[in-house]
């Protein structure tokens, strides 16, 4: 019975994300169109030098877009993603979770490669290489990851960060349809790193197109299983869950693109990144300060 109804959701809900999943940049564009020039957040009168300031430091130009993605987003994971997470974690023992999150981080480890090459990182490239190599091998393709214990951490590398090291800035917050918190620079990051995947090309050119998109809800429901705790306490202690979520998200890009000692996996949305949330101080939330903007989404 129990059987039944994992595969039953799991089922509906790949179904669900593959279809938007195949269709997030059409989806994107679309409320980009409805929204671009109507949403904008209004800014300060110039004349306040404070809110000019303080306008300038939360970057987020397109809040009222924003917001309705995020919207759009938490109605997905409450629909969908945290069902599929809380029956993957109540019915699949830990130490199979902990296979199959192996597994699809050695999958992502040649697109670390190169992202570490592109970077000028050697050092970490030789990590990144060694773990796969030793994993993929002795870990078994990947179920095992023996390379930790060897003196192999994982670390997290992508396009935006390799964007970023090389002095593009992020430019304002983007809340992405499916995908959650971006901006630009890390938006067209992704794109790149679909692109230089081998898993994406080898699934175009057998046509088995399927398998990108099947990998996306694993691991989705891999990391919202992963964090399930860590997220509802922050949706439940914020004064403001949008803002909370702005402001981690850029600590935990900021601390990747400086390659922070403790690597930094995922963020408290629906996200491609596997890992768990960082373990952080109690984070002020943004709008504590003043109680009449500060709501409860």
């Amino acid at each position: 019975m129990f059987a039944k109804t994992i595969d039953a959701q799991s089922s509906m809900t790949s179904r669900i994300f593959n279809t938007l999943h195949q269709n997030v940049l059409r989806i994107c564009a679309v409320f980009l169109l409805g929204f671009l020039v109507t949403a904008c957040a209004s800014a300060p009168d110039p004349n306040d030098p404070e809110a000019v300031a303080e306008y300038n430091e939360i970057n987020d130009p397109l809040e009222p877009f924003n917001r309705a993605m995020f919207e759009f987003n938490r109605g997905l994971d409450t629909l969908l993603l945290r069902p599929a997470a809380t029956l993957y974690r109540g019915f699949v023992p830990p130490p199979i979770q902990d296979i199959v999150s192996n597994f699809l981080n050695n999958l992502k480890t040649p697109v670390v490669l190169l992202n570490d090459l592109l970077q000028g990182e050697g050092d970490r490239a030789m990590t990144t290489f060694s773990r796969f190599a030793i994993n993929t091998t002795v870990g078994i393709l990947g179920f095992g990851d023996p390379a930790t214990s060897m003196g192999y951490p994982a670390h997290k590398e992508d396009f935006g960060q390799s964007l970023a090291t090389w002095g593009v800035d992020g430019g304002p917050y983007l809340v992405l349809p499916i995908l959650g918190p971006s901006n630009p620079r890390d938006a067209v990051g992704k794109v790149v790193d679909v692109l230089t995947d081998p898993v994406w090309h080898y699934a175009q050119n057998t046509d088995k197109e399927y398998i990108p998109n099947e990998r996306f809800v694993a691991e989705a429901i891999d990391f919202r299983a992963r964090n399930m705790d860590a997220i509802d306490d922050m949706e439940k202690t914020s004064l403001d869950y949008y803002a909370a979520v702005r402001s981690l998200y850029r600590q935990v890009r900021a601390d990747e693109i400086r390659n922070g000692a403790t690597p930094t996996h995922g963020l408290p949305s629906m996200s491609q990144n596997n890992g768990s949330m960082p373990m952080m101080e109690p984070m002020d939330d943004p709008d504590a300060e003043e109680p009449m903007m500060a709501t409860k989404n």
